[in-house]
């Protein structure tokens, strides 16, 4: 038996079932808290534009239901772990299947099945639900919970670059020259990156070249003066393609579409670090759902008579945050170039993975 990677049929079925039961119940508790929590800070201002009500508000929620799962669907595994080994040791089980030969990796094998299976369907999940959910939400964030404008590609917080002046914008809807901007900065800088002068407008179109801004306020920044202009072309240098590859929101992209707008950034001499980091990140971000069962596994073990049960569990419960903290790090820092992208993205799995084993080995084994 100690050659099979899987104890028996019916103690694998058994294992699982418990394992996944526990997830769900603790996804389900993590998403419910959360989401409350995100709507007594949220409802004033979705509830704030004129004809807003409880439709919105259940929109809202239901958007931000796919990105709350996706976000916690680690941790969920993780606490899961806990619980479930924490019962199988205090209700003697492991102790039993111990004395009928299993190995600790015998024990844990139907745990990481269970996890190796969720973290396909969680970035199956990602990719087909999570992305549309992210794009649509941050475009009706910028447009303050209102209507938002019925053409496609709608992207918010755009920020753009015409030399040392600076176009920013809440939303971007449209693509090529049919691009519209609303709710536009245009900040006019001089030597040093001071600010000398700010327009700010409702709405920005192509004027070829150029982008118009249709009732614009202008803000002198010396004579801190207000002043109401007629339409004015500013950013004549900005280019329709030079905004789609600067107004990219890569929460809001697939895998695959990300992966394309690499590849265009890179052929355009643009940096692409940042992107390549989350781009990696989309595959060992969902794979960490297969570690949490290793790393909680030092709760399995040990007599729960010898009251160290509760030890044992929070030693297992920091290694797995330990895990997201370390990741998040190595995150930021492939971001900024710190670190290459792939050895950001894949450092701490692969670090934790070698720590989970080394604690099992050495503990266990």
């Amino acid at each position: 038996m100690q050659l099979d990677f899987f104890p028996s049929r019916t103690l694998t079925l058994y294992l699982a079932k418990l394992f996944i039961v526990r997830i769900f119940a603790v996804l389900v508790m993590l998403v419910l808290v959360l989401l409350a929590l995100d709507l007594l800070g949220s409802s004033g201002k979705i509830l704030e534009p004129d004809g807003n009500g409880q439709a919105e508000i259940l929109r809202y929620a239901g958007l931000r239901i796919p990105q709350l799962i996706s976000r916690f669907l680690p941790y969920s595994v993780l606490l899961a772990t806990l619980i479930t080994l924490v019962t199988l040791n205090q209700n003697s089980e492991v102790v039993a299947m111990k004395a009928a030969g299993l190995s600790a990796h015998q024990v844990l094998s139907p745990l990481l099945l269970t996890a190796a299976v969720l973290a396909v369907v969680s970035f199956g999940f990602n990719e087909r639900v999570v992305t549309r959910a992210n794009a649509s939400l941050k475009a009706w964030d910028a447009a303050d919970y209102g209507p938002i404008p019925q053409a496609s590609g709608a992207r918010s917080n755009v920020y753009l670059t015409d030399g040392t002046n600076i176009l920013s914008a809440a939303s971007l809807t449209g693509a090529g020259e049919t691009i519209e901007l609303t709710n536009v900065t245009w900040d006019a800088r001089g030597p040093g990156g001071i600010v000398t002068e700010q327009i700010r407008a409702t709405r920005a179109t192509y004027a070829a070249p150029g982008w118009l801004l249709e009732s614009p306020v202008r803000f002198e920044v010396g004579g801190v003066q207000i002043q109401e202009l007629e339409p004015v072309v500013v950013a004549e240098k900005l280019t329709p393609a030079q905004i789609d590859l600067q107004s990219i929101d890569t929460d809001g992209q697939s895998f695959w579409e990300l992966y394309e707008t690499i590849n265009a950034l890179d052929a355009a001499g643009r940096r692409t670090s940042e992107m390549r980091a989350k781009w990696w990140h989309r595959i060992s971000g969902p794979l960490s759902a297969f570690l949490m069962p290793l790393l909680g596994s030092i709760a399995a073990f040990g007599l729960a008579r010898s009251g160290q049960l509760f030890i044992r569990a929070i030693i297992g419960m920091a290694l797995g945050f330990a895990y997201f903290v370390v990741d998040n790090a190595a995150l930021a820092m492939g971001s900024f170039g710190g670190y290459p992208p792939f050895l950001a993205a894949w450092a701490p799995f692969f670090l934790f993975l070698l720590v989970g084993e080394t604690v099992l080995i050495r503990t266990e084994e």
